[in-house]
């Protein structure tokens, strides 16, 4: 049975760990939002989204400490991302790649086709991470923001070639469940 646990090590040496995100994890989640967001999602926010059944939580671990989080939506065949930030000390440490590795393995392991996320036209910096990691605009999202009324960027990973008889996916083992689930 998996943990929910990844350790990946960056290029500064350091261990990046990805896990499930717990109730506990909350003020420093929110501490990270604030710090990375004008427009940043409140502890309710986070907890309403969380309830819902097909919403999961992660969080990046460096040393330790919260280096970043990330939510997302699991879809018949997408996944779709709610929040996604890197603390703005663990930036340009690898935990972002790291983050974007863990969502491709999990589109993969589950054969899905997709990732989708959208981002805020002013948000530049974002744009030019998920871009490249392989993520394309595909659509303008008109007065996507209810808070600014901003228009935001769909953006969209496709997943890469799976191979069956690998057995191990693109990043990690496959879950050998998932691979009746749909059948």
């Amino acid at each position: 049975m998996s943990t929910g646990r990844a350790r990946v090590v960056d290029r500064t040496g350091t261990g990046v760990h990805i896990r499930w995100m717990i109730r506990r994890d909350m003020p420093e989640v929110t501490r990270a939002e604030r710090a990375c967001f004008e427009f940043s999602w409140t502890e309710d926010d986070f907890l309403r989204c969380l309830r819902q059944r097909n919403c999961i939580g992660m969080v990046a671990e460096v040393n330790d400490a919260l280096a970043g989080f990330m939510i997302y939506e699991l879809h018949k065949t997408r996944l779709n991302v709610l929040n996604f930030a890197v603390a703005p000390g663990a930036r340009r440490r690898g935990v972002g790649r790291v983050m974007v590795g863990k969502l491709v393995y999990k589109l993969t392991s589950h054969r899905r086709q997709k990732i989708t996320l959208a981002v805020r036209e002013r948000n530049l910096p974002a744009q030019l991470f998920f871009r490249a990691h392989g993520f394309r605009a595909t659509r303008l999202l008109p007065s996507y923001y209810e808070d600014s009324r901003e228009d935001a960027y769909q953006m969209e990973l496709l997943a890469p070639p799976y191979d069956p008889f690998d057995g191990f996916g693109v990043i990690g083992p496959v879950n050998r469940v998932a691979q009746y689930e749909e059948r």
